[in-house]
């Protein structure tokens, strides 16, 4: 009986389980450094409206308003050829001289972001608010021009940086109307289309989204032309909407455009395409492409060594994403030479500190690899140097401390070590329980992986307590329908089989966790499949061939379905 959820078991013995998933042990592929895009002011008309600039002094309280005549947009991404850049995606941070009126606005969307940085928030709301009630009056007096729309969109990137999104709806709401209103040839709003469709898709608006940058692209497609370099920032932000949204082949296309794009104007070599073939290749990979992706990360690493060199910090990052490339493909072997390989050209290179969270990342990687081929002691060496560092420079009961004390429970654990992983989740629990309240839901991981361990001491009723005590956690903290929920619940059910509860109660649970992974995966994923086979399981075992029937045959049509994907 155990075998059937020795699956559900393992799921709570992986690295780095802090970061909660009801997925068996998997590598994410992460993202690889790129420069960031320049943050460009382009000029644009004389405007009617006046602005209000709150005189800003970090000794004093409130102040009073004065007026400043504005007439300019701070674009984000992106520049126009009149600014004479180099780039149209990642170059240097050129612009035109900029007018009185341009740099005032760039002084208002400044103002407002030094305000935030310094706690002033609600300094920040009230320069936002009386802007926002200036250029109100003239659209209901009817100015519903292009002044009006690029005041509007500064406005909204403000409230955007403060976190009200109820008020960036509102916003949006009389944006569109404006925009709706405006011809293309209008300056700047290629510009201000292309913020919107940021926004909106931070509003998780994803086709409105779309819309906005579909048309921005229109506007820069006439302007210069369907080659132009220029078109790669709506293109980019088009191609992550589509991602997000679950249409991963048009977001496949449409990065290969910005790719090809950018090749015919740059090279094959420019850094430039770093950003779309990153993003590219992270798809591919949750896209299971596997081979597809190599080639996409070979020549993210290519690029980085002809500009760098070979023992440059970004080619380091670059292999490790090519290692997780690698892995996923099976080539192991190959994949733990690149994270080595990696994580040396890092601690070379001195660009990251010792304990940088992402250099930690990569050796719990390599540990997790180097434990899949059996070279436990050698992954449990690195999972131990986590811990060492994190004690020297935190100190030994830091909270920082418990995901490198649960990792290195899970390689005990491994290694059917289960008293020393105990010992282990304890210590992490006994941490955590000084720092955060009882029912804080970081303490449930450990209490998984605690769970677990019990069980496989064959201590069942603690092990079902500790679960039940997770599953409620979780389940006020993150929701009923939420995937630590989900992993919690197959983890009950493994302890709850062997404790002989009634199976129709074990069955319901399963469909709970079914409804879950179907929701956050997929359903034709492999968590889909493997909760589908022990629903099945028990389905026969109680003699409910009627419900059986559909529920093994859409099993059958998975299982050939991921042989397939396993041979592409």
């Amino acid at each position: 009986m155990a075998a059937v959820f020795s699956s559900s078991i393992s799921a709570a013995f992986r690295m780095n389980p802090i970061y909660p998933k009801a997925t068996p042990d998997s590598l994410q592929l992460q993202e690889v450094f790129v420069p960031s895009c320049a943050q460009i002011i382009v000029p644009f008309p004389k405007c009617r409206l006046k602005l209000y600039m709150v005189p800003f002094n970090r000794f004093s309280g409130r102040h009073g308003l004065r007026s400043f005549a504005v007439d300019s947009l701070l674009r984000v991404a992106g520049k126009h050829p009149e600014t004479d850049v180099s780039s149209g995606v990642l170059g240097p941070n050129n612009c035109q001289r900029s007018s009185e009126l341009e740099g005032q606005l760039q002084e208002l969307f400044d103002e407002v972001k030094t305000m935030i940085k310094l706690g002033k928030k609600d300094d920040a709301v009230d320069l936002l608010q009386a802007n926002y009630e200036a250029v109100k009056e003239q659209v209901e007096s009817g100015a519903r021009g292009i002044e009006e729309a690029a005041i509007l969109d500064v406005i909204a990137l403000g409230y955007m940086a403060l976190g009200d999104l109820r008020t960036v709806r509102s916003l949006m709401d009389v944006l569109h109307e404006i925009v709706n209103e405006l011809k293309d040839e209008e300056l700047l709003l290629d510009s201000i289309l292309m913020h919107m469709g940021s926004i909106n898709a931070k509003l998780e608006k994803f086709e409105l989204s779309i819309s906005f940058y579909r048309r921005s692209l229109q506007i820069m497609e006439t302007k210069y032309g369907s080659k132009s370099s220029f078109l790669s920032t709506p293109l980019l932000g088009m191609a992550k909407v589509l991602e997000t949204n679950g249409r991963a082949t048009e977001a496949i296309e449409t990065y290969q455009r910005v790719i090809k794009i950018l090749e015919s104007s740059r090279g094959g070599e420019s850094e430039e395409l770093i950003l779309p073939l990153c993003s590219m290749g992270n798809l591919l990979m949750h896209e299971r492409k596997t081979l597809d992706a190599e080639y996409t990360f070979n020549r993210v690493v290519n690029i980085y060594r002809r500009s760098y060199g070979e023992k440059d910090e970004r080619v380091g990052m670059a292999m490790s994403s090519l290692a997780q490339v690698k892995c996923a493909k099976g080539e192991v072997n190959e994949a733990i030479d690149l994270y080595k390989r990696a994580i040396q050209i890092l601690k070379d290179s001195k660009h990251m500190a010792v304990d940088d969270k992402v250099l930690e990342k990569m050796r719990i990687d390599l540990a997790e690899l180097l434990h899949l081929v059996g070279r436990a002691q050698e992954g449990r060496m690195l999972l131990e140097e986590c811990l060492l560092i994190s004690e020297r420079f935190k100190g030994k009961g830091h909270p920082s401390l418990v995901p490198n004390l649960v990792n290195l429970a899970t390689s005990f654990s491994r290694s059917k070590n289960f008293a020393e992983a105990e010992r282990l989740l304890r210590i992490s629990l006994q941490i955590l329980m000084k720092t955060v309240p009882p029912d804080d839901p970081s303490i449930t991981f450990p209490m998984l992986n605690l769970a677990v361990t019990l069980y496989n001491l064959h201590r069942d009723e603690e092990a079902e307590k500790i679960a039940l005590d997770v599953l409620s956690i979780r389940e006020k903290a993150f929701g009923k329908e939420s995937l630590p929920v989900g992993e919690a619940l197959d983890c009950l059910v493994s302890i709850q089989t062997r404790l002989q509860k009634d199976e129709s109660e074990l069955v319901e649970l399963l469909k709970r966790v079914l409804k879950i992974q179907e929701k956050a995966f997929g359903h034709d994923s492999e968590e889909v499949m493997e909760t589908l086979k022990k629903i099945v399981h028990y389905l026969d075992k109680m003699g409910m061939k009627t419900e059986k029937y559909p529920l093994q045959k859409r099993l059958s049509i998975l299982r050939n379905k991921h042989k397939q994907m396993a041979v592409y």
